[in-house]
């Protein structure tokens, strides 16, 4: 991150908040900030106006309404299409797990059903009844299932998108809503395809062929040619789930987006980076608050508030990234392997942990010593770096290490059964 900010007289101070506040966000891809290019401007005009109350406002509404805004995804598709598949997976929940959407050959969901993210309250996967399942016609549908209320539309299909499927895509469009095709099950196919004509098998030509039939769909029937994701649930690091993710994504609000990309399973390193980014974002957005409202020099010692917000910080990075003790509970059980062994091969979960002999204070300022030492010199201490914000993002790339190790791991052990 550089310099955070430097300066001495208050003048100087403002500046020095303000152009590091434009020089940050300018290195920041517009799709990936996650406050407003209109909340930036506001708040870049207060510290230019030398506004400190107006600008440390405007941050605290920003990072208040990235927490409590609502995402709510809309799931639909007929019987069978592996809707409530597709719901468990993106909430990172197994079939069997007490809160999982059913899943099953009939129609499990007769009325629509929220499914709350387990880690992310705000984000919410709603289960809407299959249209062809009801007596309505696609706007009637669309009422009857409060669209308003959703953010977009994800309609799903796991043989040919029916006529149902593409007069209820027409509909969403017409009330001004984003929806999206996708194509689940693609692994059946292809495993038919590499059993039934093992000789001439092609994997990308049947996933063209899969994606060609489905477009020939929309053209019958008088729908721009929209883009077409192929998934399988099973395996959601495969095929064009990482694109589908992305793309939702950029086309959420920038406040919305946090919530969600932080919602999304790691299956992919870049997913797992940009999770680290977005986080990082709040970081400094957090840090740059506490700069403009407090105006005091960096302390050497760790507060009581500071060992508070740290653990805390470690442990919400570790849920996010899913290096928590349940999750590594639960892939253990999975793996069928002692937890411990999990615990062995990353870092984060022995970071904060004390022997008899030390403190949490002491064991913190190991940290710090082993983060300049990795910086190679003593890190810059100005009026509004504290040492909490280094090692929050120290904690982070620790984190975020820590997710790309046992997603290789997942990947080898996925290979082994493979073969």
């Amino acid at each position: 991150m550089g310099q955070l900010f430097s300066g001495t007289s208050n003048d100087e101070q403002q500046k020095d908040l303000a152009s590091s506040f434009t020089a940050y966000f300018k290195n920041v891809k517009v799709e990936n900030q996650i406050i407003s290019q209109e909340t930036i401007h506001s708040i870049e005009s207060h510290l230019m106006r030398g506004n400190i109350q107006g600008a440390n406002s405007a941050i605290s509404d920003a990072l208040k309404e990235i927490d409590n805004t609502p995402v709510n995804v809309a799931v639909t598709g007929e019987s069978g299409t592996g809707k409530s598949s597709f719901i468990n997976a993106l909430r990172g929940v197994g079939h069997e797990e007490k809160d999982a959407a059913p899943t099953g050959a009939v129609e499990t969901t007769m009325h629509r059903m929220p499914y709350k993210h387990r880690n992310i309250p705000n984000v919410i996967i709603w289960d809407l009844p299959g249209i062809g399942t009801t007596n309505f016609q696609p706007k009637d549908y669309l009422e009857k299932v409060k669209f308003s209320e959703y953010d977009f539309f994800i309609i799903i299909s796991s043989t040919r998108f029916t006529k149902n499927d593409v007069d209820l895509a027409k509909a969403v469009r017409y009330m001004k809503k984003n929806f999206y095709f996708v194509r689940s099950k693609v692994d059946f196919d292809l495993w038919n395809e590499k059993h039934c004509k093992p000789s001439t098998y092609d994997r990308e030509k049947v996933l063209q062929l899969i994606r060609n039939y489905c477009v020939d769909t929309f053209k019958k029937n008088n729908i721009d040619e929209p883009q077409i994701f192929l998934i399988s649930s099973r395996d959601l690091s495969e095929y064009d789930f990482p694109v589908l993710m992305d793309t939702l994504i950029k086309c959420l609000p920038a406040q919305k987006r946090h919530s969600f990309l932080l919602s999304l399973p790691n299956i992919t390193e870049a997913a797992i980076e940009r999770k680290r980014e977005f986080l990082k974002q709040f970081i400094w957005l957090e840090t740059l608050m506490v700069g403009i409202s407090t105006y005091f020099p960096i302390v050497n010692d760790i507060i009581d508030n500071d060992v508070k917000l740290l653990k805390a910080s470690l442990y919400q990075y570790q849920v996010h990234f899913g290096v928590d003790d349940a999750s590594l509970q639960s892939l253990a059980k999975d793996w069928q392997v002692p937890v411990e062994q999990l615990k062995e091969i990353i870092k984060s979960p022995n970071l904060l942990k004390t022997t008899n002999e030390e403190t949490i204070q002491e064991k913190i300022l190991e940290c710090w010593n082993m983060l300049c030492l990795a910086k190679g010199s003593p890190l810059n201490k100005s009026l509004y770096a504290k040492k909490v914000f280094y090692l929050q993002l120290y904690f982070l790339d620790i984190v975020t290490a820590d997710a790309k190790i046992l997603l290789k791991e997942i990947y080898y052990r996925n290979r082994l059964c493979s073969d």
